[in-house]
């Protein structure tokens, strides 16, 4: 037609696409993301065997095939991805059989498979897998009556294999972590109060006896946060060391690379698991805020996404993840502030690894598709 420019017309659906992500959550894990080469870099810096690994490098080099990952999973709708969930959960689940017959023991635990020069963690992907199996058998649930004991015996069957091999390795942090996720997903779907209350019931009767189950190391991490000077030298070591590094940082810290608990290779698992007490001892009380608040804005944006999201599935798919990246986070930050026990949680985007930060970009892949793809229909957490 005259008058009507349509040499733009094929990039229509594309632009459309583009204004439909939410771009306040993708600036958000790339600042994380930034925060995480920075600090890994600060806390290997005086390390020379970290140092000619180049760790930072390759944590920059896993956030940017994260983003490929990431922008890959935004072509095809969640649905379809969806469909692929149960196939994705029996190579996750027989993964982690795997790695104990052929997986690599690490600080006493048994947790990755070693092929060549990469290592593969099972138990990041099983988090992946609960969610995305949880969601899956809720979202295709043609009933909207609340759940009863029978409906739930599938999802527990689906979640407690992961869980229990996870356990086994032993990474109870991350287990438990996995167990939580799936039990508020459950209770966004609803279930019938009596089923609630026994379910409650029942897990505050458990804990007595799970304790007996716990290792003896497990036992004197969980004591010494009630008693952190008990064991300064043995069980309250990590902890103590992580404090000092925390409140040595004050308003504005030290200073980039500037951290004498860090350099001085007092704190332990610095650029993993501690990486939070760096980030506090070089950049203080401020450069924590402002880590604090892009994870806030990254997690808000997760569960905006699932209150708006065109069905069931894509409410579950967002929860799911949303309230994973909030457990590790208050997990992570907690531990190192020793208001919680060391349980070997990493901070998601900062701390280094290669198999959490790829499947932590697969995650917020998966909640920008939910959003993209929502609907001006009524969204689901309105139709109760």
């Amino acid at each position: 037609m005259r008058g009507i420019d349509t040499s733009l017309a094929p990039l229509t659906p594309f632009r459309r696409v583009l204004g439909q992500i939410d771009w306040l959550m993708v600036i958000s894990i790339i600042g994380l993301s930034g925060f995480g080469v920075l600090m890994i870099f600060s806390a290997i810096h005086s390390n020379a065997v970290f140092l000619a690994n180049a760790l930072h490098w390759k944590q920059a080099l896993w956030s940017a095939l994260g983003l490929c990952l990431l922008s890959t999973i935004l072509v095809f709708d969640y649905h379809t991805i969806s469909k692929l969930s149960y196939l994705f959960y029996a190579v996750v689940v027989a993964s982690l059989v795997l790695v104990f017959v052929i997986g690599r023991v690490v600080y006493g635990a048994k947790r990755w498979i070693v092929m060549g020069p990469v290592r593969v963690q099972p138990s990041e992907l099983a988090k992946l897998a609960v969610i995305l199996v949880i969601a899956r058998y809720f979202g295709t649930r043609e009933s909207t009556e609340p759940l009863k004991f029978r409906d739930l015996i599938i999802p527990f069957i689906l979640v407690i294999i992961p869980v229990g091999l996870v356990a086994r390795q032993p990474d109870l942090g991350t287990a438990m972590t996995i167990l939580m996720i799936a039990v508020v997903m459950v209770l966004v779907v609803g279930m019938e109060r009596r089923v609630l209350l026994y379910l409650a019931s029942a897990g505050v009767a458990v804990l007595p006896v799970g304790w007996l189950f716990l290792k003896d190391y497990q036992k004197r991490r969980i004591l010494t946060v009630f008693n952190p000077d008990a064991d300064i030298l043995g069980a309250g070591y990590q902890s103590m060391q992580s404090k000092i590094a925390v409140g040595s940082g004050e308003i504005w810290g030290k200073g980039l690379l500037q951290g004498t608990q860090s350099r001085l290779h007092f704190l332990p698992e610095k650029h993993t698991d501690f990486i939070f007490s760096v980030l506090s001892e070089e950049l203080g009380f401020v450069g924590g805020a402002v880590l604090l608040i892009l994870f806030l804005v990254f997690i808000q944006r997760c569960f905006h996404t699932a209150l708006n999201a065109a069905d069931k599935e894509g409410t579950l798919i967002a929860v799911g993840v949303g309230t994973s990246f909030f457990l590790y986070t208050m997990l992570n930050i907690g531990m190192t502030l020793g208001i919680f026990p060391i349980v070997g949680i990493p901070l998601p985007f900062v701390s280094y690894g290669g198999s959490a930060s790829l499947t932590s970009f697969i995650a917020v892949g998966l909640v920008l598709n939910v959003r993209i793809r929502r609907r001006s229909s009524l969204p689901f957490y309105q139709s109760f």
